[in-house]
């Protein structure tokens, strides 16, 4: 299949295909004028890449778990690779908590008659 009859079964751009091929994500034959011919099994590839994307895994590291999926095979090195992006998100996930902690106590004191702000009758939260 062509490359805009992939990225409408997958609902991805053709742009985000380009980007998944240039960076080894994702293979297609070329034909004699060099245009791009997908495998049918390229959609499944292309949703466990948005999956992985979704996961919070970056390209690089997608592409070294692949060989992996390919094989259909799950070695020690693939399953450390995925526990250390696991607490990569975990460590975000705590940043975020702490970072929406603080930004909680700030909308606490500027909302108290003690911050000394000028409240106005304006619904902020339209602009």
């Amino acid at each position: 299949m062509r490359i805009g009859e992939l990225a409408t079964k997958t609902g991805v751009s053709v742009r985000a295909l380009r980007y998944y091929e240039e960076q080894g994500l994702l293979s297609a034959a070329r034909s004699s004028g060099g245009q791009r011919h997908y495998l049918d099994d390229a959609v499944d590839r292309v949703y466990l890449i948005q999956m992985l994307y979704a996961a919070g895994l970056s390209s690089r590291t997608i592409l070294d778990l692949l060989p992996c999926v390919d094989a259909k095979v799950n070695t020690p090195q693939s399953r450390a690779m995925l526990r250390a992006e696991r607490d990569r998100i975990d460590r975000q996930i705590t940043q975020l908590r702490q970072a929406r902690k603080r930004l909680d106590e700030v909308i606490a004191l500027s909302e108290s008659p003690a911050s000394g702000c000028t409240r106005t009758s304006t619904d902020a939260s339209v602009a």
